[in-house]
């Protein structure tokens, strides 16, 4: 906090820090069960299951997939997001049989093992309702419903949760799209007309999670601004999920380190998604952020504590 100068009374003001409110809310899951959202940030742990995740020094699949998933959960991860397709720049789509061979066994095993919420990150409506046939309970698309005609039709009839996130493009050209005026007005604006489609589609509201879309068809400048104004996305009146986890807009500021040394980098980034009021943090190293998003939301705590009250 920054002192202001003296205004008269002898005494210096200070300016409290900018922090978006967390709105509450109940994310309805299948099974009649729902998440609750907004009393603490959750953090929902990665699990890539990928011959070339861009952010894992080793690749994962069957038995070793679970137990780095349990690991995560005895970390602290409130959440698991499996996903069987790398979507970092320029990367190539595998076919839904594919996805959902590395998929399937791996939510059929966790399922079986964890109370957490699983969540599925695919854009394919084939790999969606296997996996949560297997006991996903969350999809997670970056493509916002909009890739495959039949995955709203599959999360609305399975009543799962489901991320839309925000995307220009597709992975393999999606900064050729990375053009905009005010990023946040028009991530809002676009984003916003996913929820649409989605309602209209037939997906209840409250099983709605809108995600920025950190790194994807954004450039270094955009995400960073993205961050700071991640507030901006409360008027969309719904859940917010980040996902910064050792991205690549980050590289510069860390002398272009590999993604698997960017954990320093990425709490700074997750703190600033706290403070701007998102309500799951989406990251690869658990037990470190868990740390850090609990710090972070302490800071917050103190803030709101802080602030004046509002004469009713």
């Amino acid at each position: 906090m920054a002192a202001t100068p003296d205004i008269g009374d002898g005494r210096p003001h200070v300016s409290l820090p900018v922090i978006a409110p967390r709105p509450r809310f109940s994310l309805a899951l299948p099974g009649g069960r729902s998440l609750s959202l907004g009393d603490r940030p959750l953090v929902m742990g990665v699990l890539n299951v990928t011959p070339d995740s861009f952010a894992d020094a080793m690749p994962l699949a069957g038995s070793a997939a679970v137990d780095a998933a349990l690991a995560m959960v005895a970390a602290g991860a409130d959440l698991i997001d499996i996903g069987g397709e790398s979507t970092r720049p320029g990367s190539a789509a595998v076919s839904a049989d594919e996805e959902r061979r590395r998929v399937e066994p791996v939510v059929t095993a966790l399922a079986r093992q964890v109370a957490v919420p699983i969540s599925v990150d695919t854009t394919k409506a084939a790999v969606a309702a296997a996996a949560i046939d297997a006991g996903a309970q969350l999809v997670n698309d970056i493509s916002g419903l909009r890739y495959d005609p039949q995955m709203a039709n599959v999360v609305a009839t399975r009543g799962v949760g489901v991320v839309l996130m925000h995307m220009r493009g597709r992975p393999a050209d999606m900064y050729r799209e990375a053009v905009y005026g005010d990023v946040m007005a028009e991530v809002a604006e676009e984003l916003g007309q996913c929820v649409r489609d989605a309602v209209v589609a037939g997906v209840d509201r409250g099983h709605l999670v809108v995600d920025p879309g950190i790194g994807f068809a954004k450039r270094p400048e955009h995400n960073y601004r993205v961050l700071a104004e991640l507030g901006r996305l409360a008027l969309l009146g719904l859940p917010v999920l980040v996902g910064p986890s050792r991205k690549s807009f980050m590289a510069e500021a860390l002398d272009q380190r590999p993604a698997p040394d960017r954990d320093w980098g990425t709490a700074a980034a997750v703190t600033a998604a706290v403070l701007g009021g998102a309500h799951i943090i989406r990251v690869h190293a658990v037990d470190a952020m868990v740390q850090v998003v609990r710090v972070a939301d302490a800071i917050r705590f103190a803030a709101d504590a802080a602030r004046p009250a509002v004469p009713s």
